[in-house]
């Protein structure tokens, strides 16, 4: 398996264009996903958490517009967004923006990782100028990533897993071959769902 790390260019990278949205959408609609959160994927996300030992893990679905945290792992220890309590928060005194279940598609990596339909690993955004302009990293000050797609049996990446951190991460293959593990056990996971098996 290989990994095709993000080359810096220099420049900011606008959200890709994603052709496959309408058909995701309608995917994620026949599955009944992306418009609620749900217990399981909540606790799939907080799995995600403590395997990667991070402050902030997701179950994402993405549609044309959005993102969904259908599973949401957040530093106040539940699934409903909270404050994140970073060290440069606890440090300042200041408090940093709610995470909520909704992000614009131009936030973060995850719809990077849909449109490549491959696992993305940024150990510290910041060494890469097209991903350190993301409003995610001043707003939230997120400075690493690793997220892998969700891809079901009709070939649709439906969304994404990831782990963040706020502080730079070496994740290394280690790191990126278990998130691509995780991210083939949910799909199993919704497709036996989907089948009337769980």
């Amino acid at each position: 398996m290989s990994y095709d790390p993000p080359r810096p260019i220099g420049r900011l990278l606008l959200t890709p264009e994603d052709k496959d949205a309408p058909e995701r959408v309608r995917r994620l609609r026949r599955l009944g996903l992306g418009e609620r959160p749900e217990p399981a994927f909540d606790a799939f996300a907080d799995r995600l958490a403590e395997v990667a030992a991070v402050p902030y893990a997701m179950v994402n679905f993405i549609d044309e517009n959005r993102q969904f945290f259908a599973g949401l792992h957040a530093p106040d220890g539940t699934g409903s967004g909270g404050r994140p309590a970073t060290a440069a928060a606890a440090a300042d005194g200041a408090e940093r923006p709610d995470v909520r279940r909704y992000m614009a598609r131009d936030y973060g990596f995850c719809p990077h990782v849909v449109v490549r339909r491959k696992a993305l690993v940024l150990e510290d955004v910041c060494d890469y100028p097209r991903f350190a302009g993301n409003p995610v990293v001043d707003e939230i000050g997120i400075r690493s990533y690793l997220g892998a797609p969700l891809i079901d049996r009709t070939g649709i990446a439906l969304g994404t897993i990831c782990v963040v951190d706020v502080e730079p991460r070496p994740w290394g293959r280690a790191g990126l071959e278990t998130i691509k593990a995780l991210a083939a056990e949910l799909v199993e996971q919704i497709e036996r769902r989907e089948s009337g098996g769980i």
